[in-house]
């Protein structure tokens, strides 16, 4: 079996499949080959608001300093 067949077949028992065509609808919806984020600090709520509405997710908070990041 080629490398990339096995790893759909482990997806898909993974995910509960008995369908290969139902887990091949989730890899294309999914993208798992990029890992790679985008980081941003707010200090204040006012940045952490625009941050979130630019799509980054709050990750966690250190002292006064709230990190967050989004997918590249």
């Amino acid at each position: 079996m080629e490398p990339q067949n096995q790893r759909h077949t482990a997806r898909m028992n993974l995910l509960g499949h008995r369908d290969i065509e139902s887990t091949l609808v989730y890899i294309e919806l999914i993208s798992f080959e990029s890992d790679e984020y985008h980081s941003a600090v707010a200090r204040t709520v006012e940045e952490a608001r625009k941050l979130l509405e630019q799509g980054f997710d709050h990750v966690c908070q250190k002292d006064d300093l709230m990190l967050f990041r989004k997918r590249k």
